[in-house]
């Protein structure tokens, strides 16, 4: 194995700690904003940004101490890429409908009325 130069570890380093801040970040947006679909964003972004950064990270790291290009990390992000957003639809979907069942006044009526016999 080839030792790492210098410029690398400090890469991969600051992309690490900016991964953590972007967590860090959006732990304070969500404990600071009032709402559950407010509360969805900041989490789901940091989660984004902050799993680019360790990607980059990996695919910086793996590539420099194999001497070739490592792309495998591109699979996780690319998972991520596909589940997240899914995750957060479905999350919001289910909060819009709890509200809707316990009659919140301001709750959005839905798009298709239901037309019962």
């Amino acid at each position: 194995m080839s030792e790492v130069p210098l410029w690398v570890e400090v890469v991969v380093a600051a992309l690490l700690v900016l991964s953590g801040l972007f967590v860090v970040i959006s732990a304070f947006g969500f404990l600071r904003l009032p709402d559950f679909f407010l509360r969805m964003h900041p989490p789901a972004l940091a989660y984004t940004f902050g799993s680019w950064c360790v990607t980059l990270a990996g695919i910086l790291y793996f590539s420099m101490i194999e001497s070739r290009p490592v792309l495998y990390p591109w699979l996780i992000i690319i998972m991520l890429s596909i589940t997240v957003p899914v995750t957060t639809l479905l999350l919001a979907r289910v909060a819009l409908f709890r509200r809707r069942t316990a009659g919140a006044a301001d709750t959005p009526p839905p798009l298709t009325l239901r037309r019962d016999a």
